[in-house]
């Protein structure tokens, strides 16, 4: 163990950690969960300190040799190599003061090592005078929630999410030929196409993304260049704009300065509104795994209309039973989105005067929620959509039995008519079309041609 001081004292810490004395100290002092910083919000810090590196010097505040420690080191923990250095618990301060600090301690050490320096002893380079220069951790971390979230929803989550909704533009026409019954309140209803069920999902995963585009607009803005409350103390007036612009060119994301720094760092409310959007999304597809679960419920006692692909046994008692594991898992997924939205919502209301004190918290599930999204979209499309199958004889077998058949008949026929065939055949078990034959209610030529399900599927043609 070595000595660090801070401006509390003498803290022992690890000979081999890069971090110091103030991490040390946060990590005793929240010893809550084994939640600890996600990677991509550790990313997004390394990030912002390699840009306020580059800023600073080219404004003359940092010398070039440090300047260019900083940024090696930097590039260091963008690659995750000390990713183990970050130990300081999830529910910390709530303005992520101790793992901003964390972040300049790892930083600064592994700077000082390349520059020839030795770790602990913060020279040449010091994790406030330089890393952290022009800088407050109230306007680091809520920049760093907002490049980690942008970053990750342009890189990863729209990516997995136009991978299923092509998955399932496909099976919209490959199945678009295929007729089937429409269920409304878990009951019968008049026919619809296969293909047109799958083209509502399609289209339901492509406003998700269109409302995750939208959410990013003010994602993009940074609340870097405020500092403490807003103001800009300590740092340059150009500061803001500056590393908004090497971020954006580092990262290949597009941000900009905050139009109102007192609003960056005193509310989340682009957070709370990108989670809404993923709160929006999970419900969306908690509804299409929901459907392609029941559509393939079975194989001989449920709907059966969908074949879902086997991917692994589903019982440790009966075998030979086959699980829809892929839309459990999702579904799931889904749920955990939903709740993370809760957290993530009561986290924007921890706004107070000029800053938020629920940082980490937003972060976390934030994070999470994207990453889960994206993992389960990818492994929704390749283990689940790709593979499905239409059991195109069950489809149709349900069409012909529907007692919602006789739909079509009633702007012919009127209303009580039609409904009272519907009763006639319920009570026999016979078609609706074998009732209207019998009671020659219609001609079989024009019986033929109002009980045609295709037609009832495209009712303007």
């Amino acid at each position: 163990m070595r000595i660090e001081r801070d401006s509390m004292g003498d803290m022992l810490v690890p000979d081999n950690a890069y971090y110091g004395a103030q991490t040390q100290r946060a990590f005793e002092n929240f010893p809550v969960s084994d939640l600890k910083l996600p990677n991509p919000m550790i990313k997004a810090l390394g990030i912002i300190k390699r840009s306020a590196s580059i800023v600073n010097h080219n404004l003359g505040f940092i010398q070039n040799d440090i300047k260019d420690a900083i940024v090696s080191a930097s590039d260091e923990v963008i690659a995750g190599k000390f990713n183990v250095q970050f130990i300081v618990d999830i529910f910390q301060t709530g303005s992520g003061t101790s793992s901003n600090m964390n972040t300049n301690e790892t930083i600064a050490n592994r700077a000082s090592e390349i520059m020839g320096g030795k770790i602990g002893e913060r020279f040449p380079v010091h994790p406030n005078d330089h890393v952290n220069f022009g800088q407050s951790s109230n306007d680091v971390f809520p920049t760093a929630i907002h490049v980690s979230a942008n970053i990750e929803v342009q890189k990863t989550l729209i990516p997995s999410l136009e991978k299923l909704q092509k998955s399932l533009e496909n099976k919209a026409k490959e199945f678009d030929s295929i007729m089937k019954i429409g269920r409304t309140h878990l009951q019968d209803a008049t026919p619809i196409r296969l293909g047109q069920e799958f083209s509502g999902y399609a289209h339901m995963v492509k406003n998700g993304i269109v409302r995750l585009k939208n959410a990013q607009l003010l994602l993009s803005e940074l609340a870097q260049g405020g500092t403490a409350v807003g103001t800009g103390i300590n740092t340059h007036k150009e500061f803001g704009k500056r590393i908004a612009e090497e971020i954006s060119l580092y990262s290949g994301v597009k941000f900009k300065e905050a139009e109102n720094h007192f609003e960056a760092q005193a509310s989340q409310d682009a957070s709370v509104e990108l989670s809404g959007v993923l709160k929006t999304i999970a419900v969306s597809l908690s509804k299409i795994a929901n459907d392609i679960r029941w559509l393939g419920s079975g194989p001989r006692a449920g709907l059966g209309e969908l074949i879902l692909p086997a991917v692994q046994p589903g019982s440790s008692i009966m075998p030979g039973k086959v699980n829809p594991v892929i839309c459990e898992a999702m579904i799931q997924t889904c749920a955990q989105v939903i709740g993370n939205d809760l957290a993530i919502t009561l986290g924007g209301q921890g706004g107070f005067f000029e800053l938020n004190l629920m940082l980490p918290l937003i972060a976390h599930n934030l994070l999470q929620s994207i990453q889960i999204l994206s993992n389960a979209s990818k492994m929704f499309t390749e283990k689940l959509v790709d593979g499905l199958i239409a059991d195109e004889k069950k489809c149709n077998n349900y069409i012909e039995g529907s007692l919602a058949m006789c739909t079509s008949l009633a702007p012919v026929i009127g209303y009580d008519k039609a409904a009272g065939i519907a009763h006639k055949a319920f009570e026999s078990g016979k078609t609706v079309r074998e009732i209207a034959l019998e009671d020659q209610i219609l001609s079989e030529e024009e019986l033929n041609k109002l009980l045609d399900p295709r037609s009832m599927t495209e009712p303007n043609s």
